[in-house]
């Protein structure tokens, strides 16, 4: 048995075992916990019924959340000439080329999402190994690699996430901080539950959606009524 805190205890005599929650009952459970002292974050997790082993079954994509994530996302993009301008114009914090590729090689992963243009790839899956065990690589299918870098920083500035599936086979993703009115919360969740639900392989048989989860920082986690979710939206 694990030694919970006084708080946690408290949250968790809120949520009885065994029950699913409608996703408006389950925000306003998270909001009803004892506060820490701290802005807590809240996730949406999922367990998905497909083989992370399998490449036809990966499921990934990003999702702009109606209300933002609440975060100070801090983004590396990596350009020249006038993309690079665009991006440092747009606010993000670190822009280079090869300076920066440098930079990552000797172990710098300061940032939360990382852009490139076209062009620069080349250069930069040579820091494959380094940005991809961090989720950091950047990828068209999540418009992280894209000409248009100035849309892009701001895009994921505004509270675009993106989301991958892990080895596991799940997926969890930040939608908002427990300050967020119940109402931002609840569309932020559903646009990300949405998405996902929406990136169904088509290979993917039986039931897609295994299990959901809604949770704050450092507290239990509320089941959703993963059966609404099993069809797509």
């Amino acid at each position: 048995m694990k030694n919970r805190s006084k708080r946690y205890t408290t949250a968790a005599a809120l949520v009885p075992a065994g029950k699913t929650y409608g996703l408006e009952e389950a925000v306003g459970t998270v909001k009803k916990f004892p506060a820490p002292k701290f802005d807590p974050t809240v996730t949406v997790s999922f367990h998905l019924g497909v083989d992370p082993r399998k490449s036809d079954q990966m499921v990934r994509g990003s999702v702009a959340l109606p209300h933002g994530s609440g975060k100070n996302v801090r983004v590396a993009v990596f350009a020249a000439g006038a993309a690079a301008e665009a991006a440092t114009a747009a606010g993000a914090e670190f822009v280079g080329f090869e300076e920066l590729i440098k930079r990552v090689q000797g172990g710098f992963t300061d940032f939360d999402v990382a852009i490139a243009t076209p062009d620069a790839m080349t250069e930069v899956r040579k820091i494959a190994r380094v940005l991809g065990p961090r989720g950091l690589m950047p990828n068209p299918k999540t418009g992280t690699v894209t000409d248009d870098t100035a849309k892009a920083v701001k895009e994921v500035k505004a509270g675009r996430i993106d989301y991958k599936l892990d080895k596991n086979g799940n997926i969890s993703g930040a939608v908002g901080k427990a300050s967020f009115t119940e109402e931002a919360l609840v569309d932020n969740a559903r646009a990300f539950i949405e998405s996902v639900v929406r990136a169904k392989p088509p290979s993917a048989k039986g039931n897609f959606v295994r299990s959901v989860t809604v949770a704050a920082s450092m507290s239990p986690g509320i089941p959703l009524e993963s059966g609404a979710y099993t069809k797509s939206v």
